[in-house]
């Protein structure tokens, strides 16, 4: 499914239920925050999803094994010069460490037979894994901006419910019935304001701490895949001083 795709229909979901919930679901204390408490539950839909979404890309990832555990036996297969083995291990494997650096070494194992120098088979394997990052990382960082939009407009949202509602607060201090001020309205803008503060609030945190979370763990695999194509690089280069 296209990114744009997946955006949008998750976008036409969550006001769906956003404002579902706020119409039938909510106690009437918080129904009085008024539609746009609707808006902030919509956008609570959305971090849920895009949370969702990417804890299950992230941990498809990881690959079907453990990292350090893959890495350890592709090394000792390329040690041995057992690029097939090498390129077996990370088809089996999958997840983004293993697509980098099954782009490398089956670069690498193709210029073995054209007769190419040294420092060409080296900076084409080289630039081979670098593309793959390249086409990588953007899978990992897909939605990120997402969550921090949710949690920027959360917070707008919020306090333009908070205006909303003092405005009408204050309004209700104009409008006085036999010299006394209208407590109902002036309680229900009150809490209107109040309420939308409260949705507000909620849909930023879960987006700040959910976007932080997943740089964070974007961040781990880019060092990862760094580390690794290091490495492999390395142990090419070393092989191929060994051979001359």
């Amino acid at each position: 499914m296209k990114q744009s795709v997946f955006i949008a229909l998750v976008l036409i979901f969550s006001l769906a239920i956003g404002f579902i919930i706020w119409r039938f679901m909510l106690p009437d204390y918080l129904r009085e925050g008024g539609p746009l408490v609707g808006v902030l539950i919509a956008l609570v839909v959305m971090c849920v999803a895009f949370i969702i979404e990417r804890l299950f890309t992230l941990n498809k990832a990881k690959g079907k094994a453990s990292v350090q555990a893959f890495f350890k036996n592709v090394i000792s297969m390329l040690q041995q010069d057992d690029f097939d083995g090498a390129l077996a291990a990370c088809d089996k494997q999958r997840g983004t460490v293993a697509n980098v650096l099954r782009s490398g070494i089956e670069r690498y194992k193709q210029l073995l037979t054209t007769g190419d120098t040294t420092e060409k088979r080296l900076s084409e394997t080289q630039r081979a894994i670098e593309e793959a990052n390249a086409l990588e990382v953007p899978l990992l960082e897909r939605n990120l901006i997402a969550l921090s939009t949710i949690a920027s407009i959360g917070t707008m949202v919020g306090l333009l419910g908070t205006t909303i509602g003092m405005i009408r607060a204050f309004n209700a201090t104009g409008h006085r019935v036999g010299g006394i001020i209208d407590a109902q309205q002036l309680a229900v803008g009150i809490s209107e304001a109040l309420v939308n503060t409260a949705g507000g609030l909620a849909a930023a945190i879960l987006g700040i701490v959910s976007y932080n979370f997943f740089v964070n763990k974007v961040d781990s695999f880019n060092y990862t895949m760094d580390e690794a194509s290091y490495e492999v690089l390395q142990l090419l280069k070393s092989r191929e001083v060994e051979a001359k």
